[in-house]
């Protein structure tokens, strides 16, 4: 099925980004809008969209200092970033969305949910975590000046290592690959995709990560792979419990990238989520754990991807 595609090219105070828009004529819920992590670019989902599109309208997006769009100064930190995402939706005319993060992207999806609740019909945190972790912390300053004197393959090797979990961990599907891949990216990246590196390991370090503010108690989905040793299952369900009406999962055989690892079981989870279709017995996830804060005080709103918990 063909599904019409736009591109647009715009501007917030001052900076210019890029989004692709891929239009549902007969959606089945409020558009999808995705923002990766930060190596991701508006094209990081193409080999997903076959999944996706049929349900929805689907929106990718190089926000500034990533991919495509204008190079971002680290003083711009998070809150812009999220009002970035609305000013966005307002010129596209989405005054509700399904909203998804995946790590870098999470902690924007967040801090905009936290900000403009009325967007959201639903909210996903993919490998989301309350505190970078201090190993990864420590490491920015020397992956910094790795960039800076172009040390492209110490770093590429350090990353990977980071970000894909380390032998003996648990069985990855197409860890290897994966991992080729990944250190395939990194040695591919033009000088200004460097440059943009070092800006947002500034960024990183100078802006709060995680702010303890309200969220609205719209349906969401923290989840990441069973096997994710950057942001472990365990930081994951820290998310989950301060979220008012969320659940919380993680995929089998999968690690921090689970979104390419099990491409199809993770297109799977977003649209269940996003057409509200159980989440339970699912072969490829572990079962679903209710931790929401006002579900676990008894109060909060149903949610059709809610199981008992099993923790």
């Amino acid at each position: 099925m063909h599904v019409p595609m736009e591109e647009r090219t715009l501007a917030f105070e001052g900076f210019a980004y890029h989004c692709r828009i891929l239009h549902q004529d007969r959606p089945q819920t409020v558009p999808l809008v995705l923002l990766g992590g930060s190596s991701q670019n508006r094209f990081a989902w193409l080999r997903h969209e076959k999944w996706l599109t049929p349900q929805c309208t689907m929106v990718t997006v190089d926000l500034p200092g990533y991919g495509a769009a204008d190079f971002l100064p680290a003083r711009y930190g998070l809150d812009f970033l999220a009002a970035n995402v609305r000013h966005m939706l307002t010129e596209l005319g989405m005054p509700k969305v399904n909203l998804i993060g995946t790590c870098f992207g999470g902690a924007i999806a967040l801090r905009f949910a936290q900000h403009y609740p009325s967007y959201l019909a639903r909210l996903g945190l993919v490998g989301m975590t309350k505190v970078i972790p201090d190993d990864y912390v420590d490491a920015v300053p020397r992956w910094t000046r790795m960039l800076e004197r172009g040390d492209r393959a110490q770093i590429a090797t350090e990353l990977v290592q980071r970000f894909m979990s380390p032998a003996g961990t648990g069985l990855v599907r197409k860890h290897e690959v994966v991992s080729r891949l990944l250190y395939a990216q990194f040695m591919r990246q033009s000088d200004e995709e460097i440059r943009m590196s070092v800006e947002h390991n500034a960024r990183l370090l100078s802006h709060e990560w995680y702010r303890d503010e309200p969220v609205p108690a719209v349906p969401s989905l923290v989840f990441t792979g069973e096997c994710d040793t950057l942001c472990p299952p365990a930081m994951g369900r820290e998310v989950a419990a301060s979220l008012p009406a969320s659940s919380f999962t993680t995929i089998k055989e999968a690690d921090h990238l689970a979104p390419v690892e099990r491409m199809a079981e993770f297109a799977d989870v977003i649209v269940r989520f996003c057409t509200d279709q159980p989440l339970t017995g699912l072969p490829y996830c572990n079962p679903i754990e209710s931790l929401g804060a006002a579900t676990q005080a008894g109060d909060g709103p149903p949610s059709p991807l809610r199981a008992p918990a099993h923790i």
